[in-house]
């Protein structure tokens, strides 16, 4: 197998957050070391619930935000601070609202072309625009589209402009922040499609971050689970899908939506609330809301083995 061309090792990202009027500020640990190899051609899906951390990730691993602890590499060479500007053309990002990502005072084409005239100076205005009219095209829009503005898409349309522009700086790696969760079901297979042949074409790595498993299912080639910041499991997508370890994993995939109504369906209801970032519990972040949950679980944290499909987990489904 080739070498990744991104590893990421004990990613962490804290925040120091204002405990009120005399009181001392605390610590959330938005990301609490996470893991991960990201090869050309290939999708790592990264899933779970609201404020798991999938968005804070997506941030460190732009170069958006700077990592609190951890290491990250990007074709073999460490990612610092340094460095950002030049490697951030290599990873381009994708962002859930296609219409909020967009200036809405700028032509397509200037949209398109900006981050040309941003990071390659030395193109000239008709080359840059020759980039521009061919990622259009690339991307299913016809060459009239160059001189509208966003305000006159779909919300597909937008999206494709989104992508358009990501693409445009030749990324390594495409980081995908729930790029098809604020489009109608009907243009959501329309843009999956795309990504897909967009990754054999360019053999593109996709970090695609999502809490729809439905989607996930459709392009993942791995998966990661997180909870609370940390990831609680880790596989193929078969390996995954087919045979969840990790009680929060099965929690989530069993209320999938199924498209066969006759077929059983076997919900896991959780109980309680998902734990404040601010207070996360002593051992398994997961026991206070699990049915499998003993003493052990409250008192040690589990940790990712080395194995192909780990879970954090003492006691892990068969």
């Amino acid at each position: 197998m080739n070498a990744p061309v991104m590893t990421a090792r004990g990613l962490e990202r804290h925040y120091d957050v204002s405990g009120g009027f005399l009181r001392q500020s605390r610590t959330l640990r938005a990301l609490g070391g996470v893991d991960f190899d990201l090869y050309a051609g290939k999708t790592l899906a990264v899933v779970g619930e609201s404020g798991c951390g999938k968005s804070t990730l997506a941030r460190v691993v732009t170069m958006i935000e700077e990592p609190t602890a951890g290491r990250l590499t990007l074709d073999g060479k460490e990612v610092r601070p340094e460095d950002w500007a030049s490697l951030r053309a290599s990873v381009q990002i994708v962002f859930q609202d296609p219409y909020g990502s967009l200036n809405p005072r700028q032509r397509v084409g200037q949209i398109l072309m900006e981050p040309l005239v941003i990071n390659r100076r030395e193109m000239s205005k008709a080359e840059r625009e020759e980039k521009a009219r061919e990622m259009l095209r690339l991307v299913g829009l016809r060459p009239e589209h160059f001189d509208r503005y966003p305000h006159m898409f779909s919300g597909g349309q937008r999206q494709r402009i989104a992508v358009a522009r990501a693409l445009m700086l030749d990324p390594k790696v495409l980081v995908l922040d729930e790029p098809v969760s604020a489009l109608d079901l009907s243009i959501q297979s329309a843009i999956l499609n795309l990504l897909v042949d967009l990754q054999e074409r360019l053999d593109l790595a996709y970090l695609f971050i999502s809490h729809d498993l439905s989607v996930v299912r459709h392009v993942a080639d791995d998966v990661i689970v997180m909870y609370l910041g940390r990831a609680v499991e880790k596989g193929s997508k078969d390996a995954v899908f087919g045979a969840p370890k990790h009680p929060y994993a099965k929690a989530l995939l069993s209320a999938t939506p199924k498209a066969d109504p006759r077929g059983q369906k076997d919900r896991i209801q959780l109980k309680g609330e998902l734990p404040s970032p601010l207070a996360i519990p002593d051992g398994c972040p997961f026991a206070p809301r699990c049915w499998k949950t003993q003493d052990k679980c409250r008192q040690v944290r589990p940790e990712l083995d080395n194995s192909d499909h780990p879970a954090a987990c003492f006691f892990p489904e068969n």
